[in-house]
């Protein structure tokens, strides 16, 4: 009997640029495309949410149908499963004869653990192909070593785009070879009841609909169809539409987009519509996500400790009260409100939002940033370990304070509170930014109007009387 390969796919949810699914071709077997949920990653935590939300795991499902959709297009299918891969993937070896493994190679922690468990459990009676796929430059071509990954970006950056090549994308194949099997062996997602949530009603929306198809729609329609990546520099710290950024981290997030493919499309971009400062800072931030990357290869488990990589020590009070009303969306701070309950809803909040929202809780509240970097880490269409962690870690060491309130008054935020704190709507724009100095039913007060708000409160007064 021949024997067959087992594509398993991860966080690479894409046809295009996919070099676990190229090589699983180039192997000239018959291959099972396999996606397994494992229910640990929506288990709760001490911290009373689950480690994945439901709006991140419809965000998944939405993705993963896509994926078979695209894979039958093809010739082949997706089998969906619910279980431990470790466990799961050596009874598929086994029931369909199955010689070798191809799969994204992982990098943190907790998928490294699984990956091991894997190997234990095949005792060599299937090869496993581990391929790197997630970074912008191949891991292998940068010119550091993981242990020596630089402390700060810019030397990263500098550096390795200087002395590095972007590999080239791999094409969409036009056609798979895939195991010929009964309908119902290939599944469909499993109900919100299998993975461990009581509600077993999924969410209508999320902020993008997700899946390859709709990430290269989103990809035409940014750079070519609107040409909005010319004002990305200057737009991309709003917070209200579609349009003001790429919306390309959640795809990025699940593989259903590749970073390759982005470089590409830019530099296609630059040719043929315009170069400038916005192209330059698409690529730059892409860069960023590979550095983040790497930094967590380097210092593994110290990411997710309160001191940090860097053991550096914060005091902090941790009341549980404040933590809540932080994660509903009720500080009587609108800016921080308005994007909480943004995320809470879409499972999506704005760059600019992150900043905002993870400085209010470390310096204001003065909680601990790992619930907070958790609490995105539940919510996030867009989580990427990486990013999550370290931006987190920065926030807590590495950058000052970000004053909320002056942020809403600069980023003229009023219509974006508006949206996300219907309380508000009927507040003009200059009572809307402090709502405090107003009698508002219904919207809870600030737990303090700290003193280093009050030039910024003068500041919104004086711009909003002038206006």
């Amino acid at each position: 009997m021949e024997a067959n390969v087992i594509l398993w796919f991860k966080n690479d949810l894409r046809l295009h640029d996919n070099e676990s699914l190229v090589k699983a071709i180039s192997s000239n077997k018959s291959i099972l495309p396999v996606f397994i949920f494992d229910p640990r990653a929506y288990k709760n935590l001490n911290l009373g949410f689950p480690k994945s939300d439901q709006v991140r795991l419809e965000f998944l499902m939405q993705s993963i149908l896509d994926l078979k959709k695209n894979l039958i297009e093809i010739g082949g299918n997706l089998m969906i499963l619910t279980g431990a891969p470790e466990e799961i993937l050596p009874q598929l070896v086994k029931t369909y004869h199955c010689d070798a493994i191809y799969c994204e190679q992982e990098f943190a922690t907790e998928e490294l653990a699984v990956i091991a468990g894997l190997r234990l459990a095949l005792a060599h009676t299937c090869d496993l192909h581990l391929i790197w796929g997630r970074t912008l430059y191949h891991m292998d071509d940068i010119p550091y070593a993981i242990s020596e990954i630089p402390l700060t970006s810019k030397a990263y950056r500098i550096n390795t785009t200087k002395n590095t090549t972007v590999r080239a994308t791999f094409a969409k194949p036009k056609k798979i070879n895939c195991l010929d099997l009964k309908a119902e062996v290939w599944n469909m997602c499993p109900t919100l009841k299998t993975l461990g949530f009581k509600n077993d009603k999924n969410f209508a929306l999320t902020y993008v609909e997700g899946g390859e198809t709709k990430a290269l729609e989103r990809l035409e329609f940014y750079l070519f169809e609107t040409e909005q990546l010319t004002n990305y520099r200057w737009t991309r710290n709003r917070s209200l539409g579609m349009e003001y950024s790429s919306k390309f981290s959640p795809y990025m997030a699940l593989g259903c987009l590749s970073p390759r493919t982005i470089y590409e499309a830019v530099q296609r971009y630059e040719k043929h519509i315009k170069k400038n400062q916005s192209t330059w800072w698409m690529i730059f931030e892409i860069v960023w996500r590979d550095y983040f990357t790497f930094k967590l290869m380097r210092f593994q488990n110290k990411v997710y400790h309160t001191d940090g990589y860097t053991n550096k020590k914060k005091e902090f009070t941790n009341n549980p009260k404040l933590f809540e009303r932080w994660c509903e969306g009720n500080t009587g701070i609108p800016f921080i409100d308005a994007h909480m309950r943004q995320l809470n809803e879409t499972g999506y909040m704005s760059n600019r939002g992150r900043v905002n929202c993870s400085s209010f809780l470390v310096y204001d509240y003065q909680i601990d940033w790992t619930w907070g970097a958790a609490y995105f880490e539940s919510k996030l269409i867009d989580y990427d370990v990486a990013s999550n962690w370290m931006n987190w870690h920065m926030q807590a060491y590495q950058i000052w304070y970000t004053n909320p309130v002056n942020q809403a008054n600069k980023y003229k935020a009023q219509n974006f509170i508006r949206k996300w704190v219907p309380e508000l709507q009927h507040l003009d724009d200059l009572e809307i930014l402090i709502p405090w100095e107003t009698l508002v039913s219904g919207y809870p007060k600030p737990d303090a109007i700290a003193s280093k708000w009050t030039r910024a409160i003068h500041k919104i007064k004086k711009d909003n009387k002038q206006s």
